[in-house]
């Protein structure tokens, strides 16, 4: 999707749970998990009925982003059952980033889950899905090379900047952002070749100084931006502000004391802390997240060839998690039935109960065990192709069957 696009549709951490009580409101969807990063917006959910939760999520995204459907309907997509679980496996897996094998939305991955558990809107189905969704991410970089090099967009970011200007010996640069991303930003500059001295800028003082000291780099006061803006040669900035933090007129200023030096920016959050209008003043480029996808896209041809390892991984994942998810799906109406089958045997046993009070306790044992024995061989059959069909369109027709049958 256009980052024009995605920027409204963005749902920021102090956001997150607006909107996933929002979507949890609806009379349709059961579960539901919010993935947004600086890559995607992607709404997880267990609908009641399909139609109508798509209906209800689609309208949720018309309503938080201010557009209208015909603006981003042509750039969404959507997925039901085996291949949502597969997108969620793929994303997991880094097979899905602007990066091959990028590791950052691992931890996105969960970080969505975790948020989602922590407002209550998430449930047994999710909750399953996106513990295995890791754990299929981790084994995909545990067992493949796909993880090798350059594989995360803060290293990304820098390694852009160094193609762009040749190198980054002797280069000063500015970090706007001191949060997880600037964070990485800044350990990809330190473990850059001959990299120049780095400027840490962040809202919140105590943040510059730690990152800063991390990283071996200076603070500078929010406010002493313009100075800053004078010193730099490159500019990486990652905020998660919602509004624009950089303006044209705040680089316009300091040009003219520049003395004609240019200024390279590169801005990887969603929604962008620059102006775009910047890019267009003389000097002065500006790189954002479709640039730095087209750069991805050039320099991951060396772990393409780990692709079908991975994908294969995640056929078994997927797998595994249908297996599980069929079993705990099928389990209760098994336990029912035989929950009903044991309540008649005891039923008649006790009506029968004045008939075999007179019988001695072995007797009795074989009563007993004859009865449980007709039950268990009477269920057995059942049991055994209930299980066989679980997930499929006949097995659900077999246990509508056997609720109606049964009055389970």
């Amino acid at each position: 999707m256009p980052l024009a696009l995605l920027e409204p549709m963005t749902v920021l951490p102090a956001r997150l749970p607006k909107a996933l009580h929002e979507l949890s409101r609806s009379d349709h969807v059961a579960e539901v998990v919010v993935v947004s990063t600086c890559m995607r917006t992607e709404i997880y959910a267990v609908a009641n009925r399909y139609h109508n939760a798509m209906n209800d999520i689609r309208e949720f995204i018309g309503r938080w982003s201010g557009l209208p459907p015909e603006a981003w309907s042509d750039h969404a997509y959507s997925y039901h059952d085996d291949a949502a679980i597969r997108h969620l496996f793929r994303v997991a897996a880094g097979l899905d980033s602007a990066v091959l094998g990028e590791g950052e939305i691992l931890r996105q991955v969960r970080t969505a889950w975790e948020a989602a558990h922590a407002e209550e809107v998430d449930g047994p189905i999710l909750a399953h899905l996106f513990r295995l969704a890791a754990e299929t991410g981790k084994r995909v970089r545990n067992e493949t090379q796909i993880a090798q090099g350059t594989t995360s967009l803060s290293q990304a970011a820098v390694a852009m900047a160094a193609e762009r200007l040749g190198s980054l010996a002797g280069r000063t640069t500015l970090l706007v952002g001191a949060g997880e991303m600037g964070e990485a930003m800044a350990t990809a500059l330190s473990a850059a070749p001959a990299a120049g001295p780095v400027l840490v800028a962040n809202r919140t003082w105590d943040r510059a100084t730690a990152l800063a000291s991390r990283c071996g780099g200076q603070a500078v006061q929010w406010g002493s931006l313009p100075e800053a803006f004078h010193a730099a040669d490159v500019l990486l900035t990652s905020t998660g502000s919602p509004d624009v933090l950089i303006e044209a007129d705040d680089i316009e200023a300091v040009l003219l004391a520049r003395g004609g030096r240019p200024l390279l920016i590169v801005d990887i959050a969603v929604p962008r802390d620059v102006d775009p209008a910047v890019g267009s003043l003389p000097g002065v480029t500006v790189l954002d997240m479709d640039d730095l996808k087209r750069f991805a896209e050039d320099a991951m041809a060396g772990r393409r060839q780990e692709v079908p390892a991975a994908e294969r991984i995640v056929a078994e994942e997927i797998e595994r998690y249908m297996e599980v998810a069929t079993q705990r799906e099928m389990a209760p109406v098994v336990a029912v039935l035989h929950e009903r089958a044991e309540a008649i045997r005891q039923s008649e046993l006790a009506r029968l109960e004045s008939r075999l009070a007179g019988l001695d306790p072995r007797s009795r044992r074989a009563v007993e065990t004859l009865t449980r024995g007709i039950v268990a061989k009477l269920l057995h059959e059942p049991t055994v192709n209930l299980k066989a069909a679980a997930g499929s369109p006949g097995g659900e027709q077999m246990a509508r069957a056997l609720r109606q049958l049964f009055d389970l």
